[in-house]
C-alpha cells in the first residue's frame, strides 16, 4: 500500500515539474504585453489579455483620462469620466482659471468669472498694473493709475534713477537729478574711476581723474613698483625708483632688467 502512494505522489511531482516551466512560459509571456499595454505602448495587444489584466488596463486607462483632463490636455475624454469626476473637473477648472486671472499669469478667460470674482479680479489686475508701473516694467499703463498712484510711480521712478546712477548700473538719466543727488554721482563715478585706474582696469579714464586722485594714484603705483623690486615679484621699472631704493633691492633681484615691458 505504501508504495502504491509513494509511486502516486511521484507522479503528481513529475506532473507539476512538467507543467511548471510551460506555465512559466505562458506567464512571462503576458507580462510584456500587459506592461505594454499599461504603458500605451504600439506593441500591446489587447486580445492577449486575461480578464483581470483587462480590467486592471481599464482602470489605468481611466486614470490616466481624468490626469488628462485635469492638466487641460487634448488626448482627454469628457465622455468617459463619471458624473462625479465631470463635475470634480469642472471645479477645478474653474479654480484654475481664477487664480489664473487674480495672479495676473497664464491665460484668463473673464467669461467663467462669476460676479464677485470678476470684481475681485479687476481690483487685483489693477494693483498689478501699480506694481509694474512702479517696478518700471513695459506692461505698466499709466493712463489707469490714480493720480494719488501716479504720484507715487513716479516717486519711484525718480529714486530707481537715482539708485542706477549711484550705482554705475543701469540706465541713468542725469536730468532727472536734482543738484545735491547729481554732486553724489559725479563723486561716486570719481570714486569708481580711481579704483578702476588703482587695479589697472582699461576703463580707468586719467583725464577725469582730480589733482588730488592723480597724486595718489602715483604715490600707490610708486610704492607697488618699489614692492615688486624689492621682493622680484611683478613687473618692475627700477628707472621710477629713488638712489636709496635702488640701495634697498636685494643683490638676487638686482640683475633683473630695467624695463620688463619689452
Amino acid at each position: 500500500m505504501k508504495v502504491k502512494i509513494l509511486k502516486s505522489l511521484w507522479m503528481v511531482l513529475v506532473c507539476v515539474s512538467v507543467l511548471h516551466p510551460a506555465a512559466l512560459a505562458q506567464s512571462s509571456g503576458q507580462e510584456p504585453n500587459l506592461s505594454a499595454c499599461r504603458n500605451a505602448s504600439k506593441s500591446c495587444d489587447l486580445s492577449r489579455l486575461s480578464a483581470a489584466e483587462r480590467t486592471q488596463f481599464d482602470v489605468a486607462e481611466h486614470r490616466r483620462n481624468v490626469v488628462d483632463c485635469r492638466n487641460g490636455w487634448e488626448a482627454c475624454d469628457r465622455s468617459k469620466l463619471t458624473r462625479e469626476e465631470a463635475i470634480a473637473l469642472a471645479l477645478a477648472l474653474h479654480q484654475h482659471n481664477f487664480a489664473a486671472c487674480m495672479d495676473g499669469w497664464g491665460t484668463c478667460d473673464h467669461s467663467k468669472l462669476a460676479p464677485k470674482e470678476e470684481r475681485a479680479v479687476q481690483v487685483a489686475e489693477h494693483q498689478h498694473n501699480v506694481t509694474d508701473c512702479e517696478s518700471g516694467r513695459a506692461s505698466c499703463d499709466h493712463s489707469r493709475l490714480t493720480r494719488p498712484e501716479a504720484l507715487s510711480v513716479t516717486a519711484s521712478e525718480h529714486e530707481r534713477n537715482k539708485a542706477h546712477c549711484l550705482d554705475g548700473w543701469g540706465p541713468c538719466d542725469h536730468a532727472g537729478l536734482t543738484k545735491s543727488e547729481a554732486d553724489a554721482v559725479v563723486r561716486n563715478e570719481r570714486r569708481r574711476n580711481l579704483d578702476a585706474c588703482r587695479s589697472g582696469d582699461p576703463s580707468c579714464d586719467y583725464s577725469t581723474l582730480t589733482t588730488s586722485q592723480a597724486g595718489q594714484l602715483d604715490v600707490a603705483e610708486h610704492e607697488r613698483n618699489f614692492k615688486a623690486c624689492l621682493e622680484g615679484f611683478g613687473y618692475c621699472d627700477r628707472s621710477l625708483l629713488t638712489p636709496a631704493e635702488v640701495l634697498a633691492i636685494p643683490p638676487a633681484h638686482a640683475s633683473a632688467p630695467l624695463d620688463h615691458r619689452k
